[in-house]
């Protein structure tokens, strides 16, 4: 069977900030056949993430130790996690009408011939398209980021850069059940009452405002930083090194700051590291994809008790994916976002 088939599609390698224009809607037409001696599946996309990480995938490399890292050709569909349902199935583990998640394309149906990594959705009495999101590779590495790198405990004080993001909320949230005090950091006032009055963020800041990081921190931290959960970079975490406490730790997630620049942003306060004896350390929710289970069990019951709440911002259609995509570097989302692609 012949179906149309609508895909958004990199045009050219992005240079500095994205564009809608380095991305093109195209229609085509897509078989539904599942070639004879594979272990495919034929899904019908529900929702996109549109995830930060995805920007160094647009820039050309030469080589990339990480697969999944590794550059789109211009020309090609953008690949990257989501929602799905299966329409067809060659593989035992999956069967048709099951929900799953994982890597997908930017279109409307997909031909998947290499299932690792895919995973069926358990549970369906929460929406579909938290698995793009809190109960995703943005949920999983915000729990495996707090909890494996951060080592808090009761009375710690916890910092999040961008905080109102799709791992940050998660983060402030996780801490608070440590009994930490919490502080984060977010681009807008919207996005900073957000944090305090639904997240319950012990306090946040615009740290646009003033452009005075360094007095901000120092206002919002007198006592220090015992944890900082880096989700920015650049001049951010070079700031954040000044402010930390001694045998502070430092779990560093993203640096969304960096990913449209030719040059990063040197660091230059890295001594703070031995003088104040502390553990920074990078990591990709990717290592830790059999902690999935575990994550989903603690999880899912604290959204049903609605202990663990989080934000989307979902931009209908891919249509408007390329805008939903670009905003992302300009701090227009509010929440995770997410491209929804079809409601079933």
């Amino acid at each position: 069977m012949m179906l149309g088939n609508k895909q958004v599609v990199l045009k050219n390698y992005v240079e500095g900030y994205p564009k809608e224009s380095d991305f093109e809607l195209r229609s085509s037409m897509i078989s539904s056949h599942i070639p004879q001696g594979s272990k495919g599946l034929f899904v019908k996309n529900l929702y996109l993430a549109c995830d930060p990480y995805m920007r160094h995938r647009m820039s050309r490399h030469e080589s990339d130790d990480v697969p999944l890292l590794a550059s789109f050709n211009p020309g090609s569909v953008i690949i990257g996690l989501g929602v799905a349902k299966v329409i067809k199935s060659a593989d035992a583990d999956f069967e048709e009408g099951d929900y799953i998640w994982g890597m997908t394309a930017w279109e409307d149906y997909t031909l998947i011939l290499n299932t690792n990594g895919l995973f069926n959705i358990k549970y369906t009495d929460v929406p579909l398209s938290y698995y793009a999101g809190i109960l995703g590779m943005p949920g999983l590495a915000a729990y495996i980021g707090f909890n494996n790198l951060c080592s808090a405990k009761e009375g710690d004080v916890v910092y999040v850069s961008s905080a109102a993001g799709g791992v940050g909320q998660l983060v402030g949230q996780f801490a608070k059940m440590k009994g930490c005090y919490v502080i984060g950091s977010a681009s807008t006032d919207e996005k900073v009452h957000l944090l305090k009055s639904q997240l319950g963020f012990d306090d946040a800041f615009n740290y646009k405002q003033g452009n005075d990081l360094a007095g901000a921190l120092k206002r919002y931290f007198p006592k220090g930083i015992d944890v900082y959960f880096e989700n920015v970079g650049g001049n951010m975490l070079d700031e954040v090194l000044l402010h930390m406490n001694l045998y502070g730790r430092i779990a560093v997630s993203g640096m969304i700051s960096q990913y449209n620049l030719k040059k990063p942003d040197g660091i230059h306060n890295l001594f703070c590291l031995i003088s104040k004896r502390l553990q920074m350390e990078g990591f990709s929710e990717f290592d830790f994809r059999h902690k999935v289970p575990e994550y989903l069990e603690f999880a899912i019951q604290l959204i049903r008790e609605k202990k663990l709440l989080y934000v989307e911002d979902i931009a209908e259609g891919l249509e408007n994916a390329a805008s939903a995509f670009v905003g992302i570097y300009h701090g227009r989302n509010i929440g995770k976002q997410i491209i929804q692609v079809s409601t079933d």
